[in-house]
């Protein structure tokens, strides 16, 4: 018994039910590791590319010399080409919205080549200095690995799907030693849903990403900021006009992206030509712009640059960095977002200096920054966090919250627009909006409500053989024939044994397909689908029952359409 406790069969088995805390918080720690370790190569493989491409180490674009500045990013986008023209069209699909498309339709199962086409082309991307981020190819990452980890271990599809989460939050906390934010991004989302059976898995795959990365490659100090915060409520109207700035600013990134889009039926040449181009040419002026703009943002918080110049790179930056996304650059939307927000919140706090005489412009930069990543991503909650997380200062909680609803507001109810990557994905004629019963039925596999109560039949048997399937007191009779395999009812092969005249041998055989009794149709479900799959299947193929399948084919057991009716109800009620 101990032996088949530890046993993987039924690791497996426990996590097909919605319950199986302390299975999901093992893929957690596994989930963790795993993510945290690519991402540690990532991050030491993009600090030793810019180490060795740019004068004064990583982000230090301004450095670079003017004719360099233009053709550095040329030079990334023919690099791009070459790689993208050398694979399958299906190995291109890159990124979070790639993430979610996987988790959406095909139940979080995530390709290995795409994961790695992500790592390399994202370290192209951001040595050669167009206009993105890690933080997207991190999420990849990390959900791709512990999605691989789930299918080597034939996991069932419920925990697939949690398991994304927890490489996506790890990815988020590894790329930016933010667990808390990582957590609350995968549930904002990737998953769109907050469950408590499914915070700790994540909590844990999260804080251990974090550990891994710290322990590898150090902390990651992306911003040093300083300990400032608003001086007076009479600032709070400011606050407000930063989050309405933000909030319109993201609506303009997020039609400019939405339009931009419809040029992706261009040649993959022509596309990734054209936003190298575009990227060197704004580069020769505003060389801020290029990469993830991490150095300008910290100049931001400490400092104030002229008011030209930040109306300059603010403009760029927004016109530039939705271009580059929809042209297909294989890399991260959410540095640039913090850059635009905390351009948008210098700007506005060095006017208001004019005016008011402001102490410190520089909050306003960190509240910018918290407000646009909220509005971009429709994350408000994670987007307050990682503001919290990044700049280590709990002085601007109050005006984060602010700014960050009245962003959120602004583009989710001024414009009514969803998150930029359920946008892009919706596009592509996907909704990843699910009804309640999706939800729930998505938690759990099959394997936690299948009956094992059934014998398993050939069509042909002999009288002693079938009188000694009904002794075994089975539910249902799974009968196998060359036509077809369907279920029998015990009681109606009782029924006719009884009706048989006295005098048949035990040895006489009979035909279930030939007796007077109920057959019910029934299809072969692999033990891994999720109950929302199989109330699917059910309804497109006008079925009553499913047989619960091995990766072996074996038959393991059977579950209808009214346990899992039932199931949703139960849990209904309890919720």
């Amino acid at each position: 018994m101990p032996h088949r406790l530890l046993s993987l069969e039924h690791f497996r088995h426990r996590l097909a039910h919605a319950d199986a805390l302390p299975q999901l918080v093992v893929l957690g720690v596994l989930s963790g590791l795993v993510a945290g370790g690519l991402i540690s190569l990532f991050r030491s493989a993009d600090g030793l590319l810019q180490f060795w491409l740019l004068p004064g180490g990583s982000e230090q674009f301004e450095n670079l010399p003017t004719l360099h500045r233009l053709l550095l990013p040329v030079a990334g986008s023919l690099v791009l080409i070459a790689l993208f023209m050398a694979i399958p069209a299906h190995a291109r699909s890159v990124g979070i919205v790639h993430l979610l498309e996987r988790l959406n339709n095909q139940q979080g199962r995530m390709p290995g080549l795409n994961m790695l086409i992500q790592g390399v082309a994202a370290l192209v991307a951001l040595a050669s200095g167009h206009s993105v981020g890690r933080e997207g190819p991190a999420v990849h990452i990390g959900g791709a690995a512990s999605s691989l980890l789930g299918q080597r271990l034939n996991l069932p599809n419920n925990s697939l799907r949690l398991l994304v989460g927890c490489g996506s939050a790890a990815g988020i906390a590894a790329a930016f030693n933010t667990p808390l934010a990582g957590v609350i991004f995968a549930m904002e989302v990737v998953l769109l849903e907050y469950t408590l059976i499914g915070f700790l898995p994540i909590m844990v795959a999260a804080v251990v990403g974090d550990v891994v990365v710290r322990l590898t490659v150090g902390e990651a100090i992306v911003f040093t900021a300083p300990d400032v915060s608003i001086n007076t409520l009479t600032e709070l109207p400011l606050v407000i006009l930063l989050g309405l700035l933000t909030g319109l600013l993201a609506a303009g990134f997020h039609h400019l992206q939405m339009q931009t889009l419809r040029l992706r039926h261009w040649s993959i040449p022509t596309r990734f030509l054209l936003a190298g181009a575009l990227t060197g040419l704004v580069a020769v002026y505003w060389p801020q712009v290029m990469g993830s703009g991490y150095d300008t943002i910290e100049t931001l918080f400490n400092g104030q640059l002229p008011l030209g110049i930040l109306f300059g790179l603010l403009l760029a930056k927004c016109l530039l960095t939705p271009v580059i996304i929809a042209l297909g650059i294989p890399a991260g939307l959410i540095a640039p977002t913090l850059f635009i927000g905390a351009a948008a919140g210098a700007l506005l706090g060095g006017l208001g200096a004019l005016i008011t005489d402001l102490p410190h412009t520089g909050v306003y930069a960190m509240l910018g920054m918290g407000a646009m990543m909220a509005a971009l991503l429709n994350a408000p909650l994670a987007a307050l966090l990682a503001l919290l997380e990044l700049t280590h200062n709990t002085g601007i909680i109050l005006p984060g919250m602010l700014a960050i609803v009245v962003a959120n507001l602004t583009t989710r109810f001024g414009f009514g627009l969803p998150s930029i990557f359920h946008a892009s994905l919706q596009r592509q004629g996907l909704d990843l909006r699910q009804a309640p019963l999706a939800q729930i039925l998505s938690r759990a596999a099959v394997g936690s409500l299948m009956r094992r109560d059934f014998c398993h039949t050939p069509a042909v048997l002999t009288h002693a053989a079938a009188r000694a399937l009904l002794d075994s007191g089975p539910y249902w009779l799974l009968v196998d024939s060359d036509a077809r395999r369907f279920l029998l009812p015990p009681a109606d092969l009782r029924q006719y044994l009884e009706t048989l005249a006295e005098g048949v041998a035990d040895t006489d055989t009979l035909d279930l397909l030939s007796i007077p009794a109920q057959r019910i149709d029934i299809e072969p479900l692999l033990y891994r689908a999720t109950l929302k799959e199989a109330l699917d299947r059910m309804q497109q193929q006008q079925l009553q029952y499913l047989l619960v399948i091995s990766n072996r084919e074996a038959p393991m057991g059977l579950i209808s359409r009214q346990q899992i009716e039932d199931y949703y109800h139960q849990k209904q009620s309890v919720s």
